[in-house]
């Protein structure tokens, strides 16, 4: 039915695999040293705020600016679920390292719109835009909610 190839493999799909992979790495490089593809650890942010988390023993979370120490708002028991699951996301990464909720977060809005939440103790940040409008919309309401008490 099929009869064994055992000649040179042809020369010129070889050529172009190489040609494909040496273009892709000078593109990339040259993309980094040119600043093209900068993250949100590159750009100054337009806008941002360090926000500390508190349970509180009915269920809801207290947030506070962590610069004034103010109450910038209370989660509610039960609601703003993807608020939740991200910072006990990240509070778990930050108890693996064997730190605790010392060092703020910082949530920051950039000039093209993303929405960036940072952990200076683990490193990561999540970029809110990828998990839709109404998500990124749960953070921004952190971001510009008035201080209201200490």
């Amino acid at each position: 039915m099929s009869e064994a190839f055992h000649g040179p493999f042809p020369r010129g799909p070889l050529l172009a695999a190489g040609a494909l992979i040496g273009c892709s790495l000078i593109a990339a490089a040259s993309a980094r040293l040119v600043g093209h593809g900068q993250d949100a650890r590159t750009v100054a942010a337009a806008q941002s705020r360090e926000l500390r988390f508190e349970d509180r023993p009915d269920g809801s979370v207290a947030v506070f600016d962590a610069r004034s120490g103010t109450l910038a708002r209370t989660l509610a028991p039960g609601a703003d679920g993807f608020v939740r699951a991200t910072l006990r996301t990240m509070a778990h990464e930050r108890q693996r390292r064997g730190a605790g909720p010392e060092v703020p977060f910082e949530l920051a809005r950039y000039a093209d719109g993303r929405l960036v939440l940072a952990d200076r103790v683990s490193g990561r940040s999540v970029d809110l835009e990828a998990f839709g409008s109404t998500n990124m919309a749960a953070f921004a309401r952190l971001l510009d909610a008035p201080n209201t008490q200490p």
